[in-house]
């Protein structure tokens, strides 16, 4: 049974916050956290993921980004990624998450790129990348769990 989910971007502002409040709304019977692998530790979510979730009634506001921790790829039956590059990076930096980590748009082969730094339009296309990744996990987890 998958209960533990961990969802992972760079700064832990933008495309991980998102992932988490969609993936808590979609599974609310599972943890769910995020985190990053360079974080802008302490940072709001970025304003326009915020209000792209706002958009959804789901309220990102309080969010603060929090850097990868060992603890946190120890207690996730999955972690998510944005893109092969950190899939590759958590699998070599935590050999034991091996078989564990996926990208978000992995049943569909897309990465999704960071929309840090740019503007609104993005951002939408960011969130919409990650809104398909966020449908086609749940899918298939109803299956497993």
């Amino acid at each position: 049974m998958i209960g533990n989910i961990l969802v992972l971007c760079v700064g832990n502002i933008c495309r991980s916050p998102m992932a988490e409040g969609l993936l808590k709304r979609a599974l609310p019977e599972q943890t769910v956290r995020s985190a990053g692998i360079g974080a802008m530790i302490g940072y709001p979510a970025d304003p326009f993921a915020i209000q792209l979730m706002q958009g959804q009634d789901i309220d990102i506001s309080a969010h603060r980004g929090q850097s990868l921790m060992s603890w946190m790829v120890s207690e996730a039956d999955i972690i998510l990624v944005m893109d092969l590059d950190q899939k590759r990076f958590i699998e070599q930096k935590h050999p034991t998450s091996k078989g564990k980590v996926f990208r978000l748009g992995e049943f569909d082969k897309y990465d999704i790129p960071d929309p840090y730094q740019r503007d609104l339009a993005v951002f939408r296309q960011t969130y919409s990348l990650i809104s398909k990744g966020v449908d086609a996990l749940t899918e298939r987890l109803a299956y497993i769990n």
